[in-house]
């Protein structure tokens, strides 16, 4: 390796690997990064170790990429000793800018996630009923587990972190730009999302009706054959847009299926599932309250549908999951 050269890393967390696949996706673009920085933690691809991390001087890392969300000790371990290694700290994708998928298990409890995963599924087989623990003996040898936290959390809710990339997953495009403006240190101020700055309503080339639709209930897209060429929202179906950050090229919306809101909000956005209860509720056509409910109701999971990437940087961060007095 060139001492001359920037030292990056990249580091997944609690995420699917898309973000790992959008930097491949990089192409040809892949190589002349590569050129240019030497990687010195990328475990996805490359056979590094957490001690060659270790061995580094404070502030010797340019530049750490940490995707996905911070779920078990190991994964905070990690991400505080890339802050300590590196100079900048990118939260790279939904998971660790907002939470992500991952963010969803906020929504009920440690407790629940072990029973269904390890003794209520129906292909499970556990008669001894044994679920994960930190620690345990085997065989006369002890065995250790990253500790599985109660709650996921957003990167920044346990480092400082310099700059965000979002998406599920960031756009190849995106990725290459921020490489490309850290390289030539060509970055806005600290905290800033590196993104586009409109919605995704206003890049969106779907025809709006002049005059506002209301709706008695709400479709799935399984449910209604959406017409390509009009907003979806206009057509009864929950579509993320006006409270979603643009940059991802429409993809969802060429392929004739609505926003999900993976980019996250807009700056000016302080928590999206609201933002986006807001501009669905001005869509209803109800004239009584149970009008109105039965068209809540057409939205199942509205938890689900509206914060399906921001449960933890949201206002709710997670369920009350304690009983009614106590």
């Amino acid at each position: 390796m060139s001492d001359s050269k920037p030292k990056v890393a990249f580091y997944w967390c609690a995420s699917c690997g898309g973000c790992e696949e959008a930097v491949v996706d990089l192409n040809a673009t892949l190589l002349h990064v590569a050129a240019s920085v030497d990687i010195v933690l990328w475990p996805v691809a490359m056979d590094f170790k957490y001690r060659d991390v270790e061995a580094l001087a404070e502030g010797d890392l340019t530049v750490a990429f940490i995707n996905g969300a911070i779920r078990t000790d190991e994964q905070a371990h990690i991400a505080r000793l890339l802050r300590r290694k590196a100079v900048m700290v990118v939260a790279f994708g939904s998971c660790a800018h907002t939470g992500g998928i991952p963010g969803l298990a906020n929504l009920t409890t440690k407790q629940k996630i072990f029973q269904t995963s390890y003794l209520n599924s129906p292909t499970v087989v556990n008669p001894e009923g044994t679920v994960p623990k930190v620690t345990t003996v085997v065989d006369g040898v002890k065995a250790t587990l990253p500790g599985f936290w109660e709650q996921v959390h957003t990167l920044d809710q346990l480092i400082d972190v310099d700059y965000y990339l979002p998406g599920c997953p960031p756009m190849p495009d995106n990725i290459a730009s921020a490489m490309t403006a850290i390289l030539k240190n060509d970055l806005p101020v600290k905290g800033s999302v590196l993104g586009s700055k409109k919605a995704l309503c206003d890049t969106c080339t779907r025809k709006k009706p002049e005059k506002a639709v209301l709706h008695k209930r709400f479709y799935q897209p399984h449910e209604i054959e959406a017409d390509p060429e009009i907003c979806f929202l206009a057509q009864g179906i929950v579509c993320c847009g006006p409270a979603t950050r643009s940059g991802c090229g429409e993809k969802c919306l060429n392929g004739n299926m609505p926003c999900t809101g993976c980019f996250g909000p807009l700056d000016n956005i302080v928590d999206q599932g609201a933002a986006m209860v807001s501009a669905v509720a001005a869509y209803l056509d109800g004239q009584t309250v149970a009008e109105l409910d039965a068209a809540v109701a057409s939205v199942p999971d509205a938890a689900g549908t509206f914060y399906r990437y921001g449960v933890p940087a949201s206002l709710l961060f997670r369920a009350n999951t304690k009983e009614v007095g106590k």
